[in-house]
């Protein structure tokens, strides 16, 4: 579904993902001058990506993303969000259903379970990533399951090695990244919204 603005032609998921920019910037009390610095980006491109007038590169949603303290995967969601319609009280999404995020967003990929705006957001991640990569820290709660293999988690620069069934729960504000020092693993990273 297409709009319009002007000549440009306005396409719902980057008007939602815009929509969702803006909201987090100013729920972490910054000014569009202010995330441009953070980012290096200028304020008025910024604009035009909060009005959906404008779309990112994977390196520039991802420097959004680390400024915004939140992740690429969040925001590929809030761009895919319902049309609209309520949320079902229940949803069943089917393991052919769920759509990847693009590359370079992380190491390995990224699978949402959920679509639309929910309290929380549980995400499938699959990795090999032997080093550790960017530290991330958001102002949302976090909760690390290992479903296969095993991962170091580090938060606030201690690592906390984990192996298949072990779990980390850490909140708000705690910097925090995971990889491995023994090859694939799959992680059930389920984060809190906060809208």
């Amino acid at each position: 579904m297409h709009g319009t603005h002007g000549d440009a032609v306005l396409d719902t998921a980057s008007v939602r993902l815009g929509a969702r920019l803006r909201e987090l910037r100013r729920s972490r009390g910054l000014t569009l001058v202010q995330l441009a610095d953070a980012t290096g980006l200028s304020h008025p491109f910024l604009s035009q990506v909060e009005r959906g007038l404008a779309n990112l590169s994977l390196q520039s949603l991802r420097r959004i993303a680390v400024a915004l303290e939140t992740s690429p995967v969040e925001l590929v969601a809030a761009a895919e969000d319902a049309d609209g319609t309520p949320l079902p009280k229940v949803e069943v999404v089917r393991s052919g259903a769920r759509r990847a995020t693009p590359d370079g967003f992380a190491r390995g990929t990224a699978h949402t379970l959920v679509r639309g705006p929910r309290p929380f957001t549980p995400i499938v991640v699959d990795s090999d990533a032997r080093e550790p990569g960017d530290t991330f820290v958001h102002a949302e709660d976090e909760f690390v399951h290992v479903l296969d293999g095993a991962a170091v988690v580090e938060t606030d620069g201690r690592p906390h090695e984990l192996g298949t069934g072990d779990s980390i729960y850490y909140a708000g504000g705690v910097r925090h990244r995971w990889w491995s020092t023994t090859g694939a693993y799959r992680l059930l990273v389920v984060k809190q919204q906060v809208r």
